[in-house]
């Protein structure tokens, strides 16, 4: 029979994109991991693994295999999920990984109505950037995840993820404040701030400008949407900030009639497969959903 451990740890390596970020992600040693596979190729008697440059990477049978894999890790989010039914009331401990706009905004109060409701529900939260996010889920380091998604990015991966839209939060564009735009040529010159380049969010909004017939001139990069808001707000770059943003710093900022005002981006609630129907994921899905619509009324 072959050891489920393991199995895992060839998934690991798969998830991470090499052996040695598989064993930073684990704090396991890099020979420890390397052992185990090497075993896990006994049991198979098959390579699973092979050297590309100087990592690995999966052959098409550690593939196949991290597929079945997956599949057996989705039963046993099942099994557990039917298990926990048979408390009255969601319990236990859940850790929750979400972005930074959501876990200041929306956050605290789906928390404080949880435990409220759920005493026996111990809800941890972590702030994290979406694409590590989903990895940890993944590698089962957290429970749930709060993300967000842009119109034709990537979304997370379908397969070992159950996605759940939460809502929209709606995506304006802005120009540097108090400088005059004519005419739409004297865009091209603006200077703007982005999140990191490879992140989904930045991708979007370079595609929207270029979209719009502008390549624009990325000055600055920060995962920090508030400084975004700010370096607008000084007139010293533009960028596309979400309402959720806006409305939180009780900003005046305008968003321009030169650029688009109809996009959104949908704030998505994460857990892996098989574990939709665990009461207390579904208990903390439910408080945060209430908890955003509660934030946009107020917008």
């Amino acid at each position: 029979m072959l050891d489920l451990h393991r199995l895992t740890l060839l998934r690991e390596v798969k998830l991470h994109g090499s052996m040695s970020a598989a064993a930073r992600e684990l704090a396991y040693s890099h020979s420890a991991i390397s052992q185990q596979l090497g075993l896990l190729e006994k049991e198979t008697g098959v390579v699973l693994l092979e050297k590309a440059g100087r990592s690995v990477r999966l052959t098409a049978a550690g593939e196949e295999l991290v597929r079945n894999t997956e599949a057996i890790l989705a039963a046993m989010e099942r099994a557990e999920a039917d298990l926990a039914t048979s408390h009255q009331r969601p319990q236990g401990v859940v850790t929750v990984a979400a972005f930074t706009t959501i876990s200041r905004s929306v956050m605290p109060a789906a928390l404080a109505a949880l435990a409220q409701d759920f005493p026996g529900l111990d809800v941890r939260l972590r702030r994290e950037d979406p694409e590590i996010a989903v990895t940890q889920l993944l590698s089962r380091q957290v429970d749930a995840v709060v993300t967000d998604a842009f119109p034709g990015t990537p979304r997370a991966p379908s397969g070992g993820i159950s996605t759940t839209v939460i809502g929209q939060d709606p995506v304006r564009g802005y120009l540097p404040h108090g400088h005059s735009f004519d005419n739409f040529e004297q865009l091209r010159n603006v200077r703007w701030v982005v999140e990191p380049l490879a992140s989904a969010s930045a991708q979007w909004a370079l595609r929207v400008c270029r979209e719009l017939g502008i390549e624009p001139v990325v000055a600055h990069v920060s995962s920090d949407l508030l400084f975004h808001l700010r370096m607008v707000e000084q007139g010293l770059a533009a960028a596309f900030l979400p309402d959720m943003v806006v409305q939180e710093a009780g900003s005046k900022i305008v968003p321009s009639a030169w650029l688009p005002e109809d996009q959104q981006r949908s704030i998505q609630f994460l857990v892996r497969s098989g574990a939709e129907r665990s009461r207390a994921l579904l208990a903390v899905r439910d408080a945060i959903v209430q908890a955003f619509q509660g934030e946009s009324t107020r917008q």
